[in-house]
């Protein structure tokens, strides 16, 4: 026997306050849902206004144009004839919940309010919402005079509930609750659901689908049924990136899986399941059975009267349901190909961009930089290819192009909107000129060789002439004050000469009604953590498609882009020496990034780890690096390490405060304008830590002299 259903979930790349855009994605997802055959769609967090609107959450004009928008959608007979599962802030006895709306035919069934909100990390819910935290409980919502007209209804549920249909029972969750010890999903399961979904407002970080995607499963996996999970895709207008990755699971096993990166703006995942599974799957467990005839929380079931599966008492042989497949996931070095690259193109699309400029020093930040705008470019000319008529349209757009134009390569189309500059000083070296130049040429980006000598020696001379001093490199006696300052210098005006460019370029190609190009800057997460940069250089730019990357694995990206792109001129960039080349260079000296920080990468990568994540101060860092580079290093060298690394952090933070917007991509980003919420005025010594410091390490060397002389005497 069985009794199926077939069911959609979606990815639909939202931009915040976009309503009208909003509207027509929505619709188009439902049209190909009911085109599959599929009776009920279910779609992301906060769908018709975007999940990114944050403040703007705080007016009241959102709520109004969101009933506005969701009337639009539910009066038009092309979304009757399917259950629809749609997400929206709603005020309820002047309280502003984010909610789920369920409806059928132009009816709302009954709005369901998100009960554990997202507040921590990049999430501000409580800022903008509060929890539902009465489960079970339902009230009467008075739906706004507007939505009357359009439904004929005055009030329906408000609450937690469930729709029971003739055939099954459904009940939603929403993102953040999917992450807590006690998951509505587990309540519902319990209680008869065995429809689940979960529209979310998930952004990517690298390695993380794994722990979305696991926590599904095993939800699925303990309590059976069938689980729905949509998500928003794209940047909708901050430095996040929604990765999609809409799926579909039963009894712990996935039947559909969206893609993660994608340039489509609608994706809709549709399975057909099988009801008769799910409950012989339950029933064939005992324990399930008796705390499902012990559970306490019996949830509000609203009727619905329809079968959502058609033709249960016969057989149906056009209809079979979905097999179970393995799950995709993609490796880090793809992620940060395909990630930054989709953010990259919805950012330019969406600010209606003229290209990007990109100051390409030769080194390994800014080759990973400009290989993330090859990526987009590939992605673009693939979806070209394929006849993704929006990306065409932007394509053309963007380029000022005729309406016929097509790029055919990754290269015809950088040619005509990205633009790299090398900006080089008596500093620079041949290699790191050479390795720009032919970088761009693989690439295709309009490219620029300038010396900026003679700039940056009026600027000395100037302050020469307006004090009587001559500030010199320190290895030609100047003091570290003077050497940082001429570094500074160069770095400060590379700033400015990037925004000249950017705003001129376009104008000198005799690109028509053409505006600036946005300034990509290439920083990063170890660098910005270190605050081994200077503040307002070339690391200040638009956006930052690598902010939020480490050291170890833009290296990996790189290795990866020369085998994946056949582009073996990636290597050079790998064995270089990472060098600022802002000093002279000698037959006795050449600047090196790590020498320069007194930390490599891989150990920034560990301390930012340590004090992001795991939460850690410099005393409990200290303890668990103690416990794993012994023996490697002494205590003493640790207790140096660790604190070094405090203090650089604490004496940088400010540079924090005016970090460029970058992508999101690692847990240990230090941009405090929202993930990483610290003073920028500390105390860069802190003295009590280190003196707790130094007494472990005293006791550790006195514990060290004493096996010795144990060893001695043997």
């Amino acid at each position: 026997m069985s009794h199926l259903i077939t069911l959609a979930t979606c990815n639909l790349n939202q931009w915040a306050l976009d309503f009208e855009g909003n509207r027509d994605r929505i619709l188009e997802s439902i049209r190909i849902a009911k085109e599959r055959g599929a009776r009920l769609r279910v779609g992301p967090e906060l769908e018709i206004t975007g999940y990114g609107c944050l403040d703007h959450f705080l007016e009241n004009d959102l709520c109004l144009h969101s009933w506005e928008m969701y009337a639009q959608i539910i009066k038009d007979p092309k979304t009757h004839d399917i259950l629809l599962d749609i997400g929206m802030p709603v005020l309820h006895k002047n309280v502003r919940y984010n909610c789920r709306l369920l409806s059928m035919d132009g009816k709302i069934l009954f709005i369901r309010p998100k009960i554990w909100l997202a507040n921590d990390g990049n999430y501000r819910e409580m800022r903008f919402f509060t929890p539902w935290l009465k489960p079970g409980v339902v009230e009467d919502f008075v739906l706004p005079p507007e939505i009357q007209k359009v439904t004929g209804q005055k009030s329906v549920s408000f609450g937690d509930a469930v729709i029971e249909t003739l055939d099954t029972c459904i009940g939603a969750e929403t993102c953040e609750e999917l992450f807590t010890p006690q998951s509505p999903n587990i309540a519902m399961s319990l209680d008869g659901v065995e429809i689940i979904t979960n529209s979310s407002g998930s952004h990517h970080e690298l390695r993380k689908l794994n722990k979305r995607l696991d926590l599904i499963l095993n939800a699925t996996s303990r309590c059976g049924g069938v689980y729905l999970y949509a998500n928003q895709r794209g940047c909708d207008g901050d430095r996040l990136y929604y990765d999609g990755c809409a799926l579909i699971a039963v009894n712990g096993k996935v039947v559909a899986q969206g893609s993660q990166f994608s340039l489509k703006d609608v994706e809709v995942v549709t399975a057909t399941v099988d009801l008769e599974s799910v409950r012989s799957y339950r029933a064939s467990i005992m324990s399930r059975g008796l705390q499902a005839s012990s559970s306490e929380l019996k949830f509000k079931r609203i009727d619905l009267p329809v079968e959502l599966s058609p033709m249960t008492s016969r057989f149906n042989p056009s209809l079979t349901p979905t097999k179970s497949r393995d799950i995709f996931y993609h490796i880090p070095e793809e992620e940060i190909a395909l990630g930054p690259a989709c953010w990259l193109w919805d950012y330019l699309r969406r600010c209606n961009g003229t290209g990007y400029f990109l100051p390409l020093s030769g080194g390994i930040d800014s080759c990973a930089t400009a290989m993330i705008v090859h990526s987009m470019c590939r992605l673009v000319v693939k979806e070209v290819s394929e006849g993704n008529q929006q990306v065409i349209y932007d394509v053309r757009k963007l380029t000022r192009s005729s309406d016929d134009w097509i790029p055919t390569d990754p290269q015809e189309l950088a040619s005509k909107f990205f633009h790299t500059c090398f900006m080089g000083t008596e500093n620079s070296s041949i290699e790191t000129r050479t390795r720009s130049k032919e970088l761009s040429r693989h690439i295709g980006s309009y490219h620029v060789d300038l010396n900026m000598d003679s700039l940056v020696t009026s600027v000395v001379s100037l302050f020469e002439v307006a004090t009587g001093k001559k500030p010199i490199y320190k290895i030609f006696g100047g003091s570290q004050t003077e050497n940082l300052a001429l570094q500074n210098i160069q770095a400060r005006l590379r700033m400015v000469l990037a925004y000249l460019f950017a705003q001129l370029l376009p104008w000198v190609r005799g690109i028509k009604n053409a505006g600036g190009l946005l300034v990509l800057g290439s920083a990063n997460v170890d660098e910005c953590l270190r605050g081994y940069l200077t503040k307002y250089d070339c690391s200040s730019a638009d956006i930052n498609p690598i902010g939020g990357i480490s050291k170890t694995d833009l290296k990996r990206f790189i290795a990866y882009a020369s085998k994946e792109y056949e582009m073996p001129l990636l290597q050079e960039f790998l064995d270089a020496t990472p060098t600022a080349e802002l000093e002279p260079t000698t037959k006795d000296y050449v600047q090196s990034d790590e020498k320069d920080m007194g930390m490599t990468y891989e150990e920034l990568s560990l301390f930012g780890y340590l004090r992001k994540v795991e939460k850690c101060g410099p005393y409990s860092m200290f303890l668990k690096l103690l416990h794993e580079w012994t023996p490697k290093l002494t205590p003493t060298q640790v207790a140096e390490k660790v604190k070094r690394f405090f203090f650089f952090y604490a004496i940088n933070r400010h540079k924090q405060t005016v970090i460029t917007p970058s992508y999101h991509a690692e847990q240990y980003s230090p941009d405090d304008n929202r993930f990483d919420l610290r003073p920028f005025l500390i105390n860069p010594r802190f003295t009590w830590a280190s003196k707790k410091i130094d007494e472990v390490v005293k006791q550790c060397e006195a514990n060290n002299s004493k096996e010795l002389d144990i060893m001695s005497i043997d």
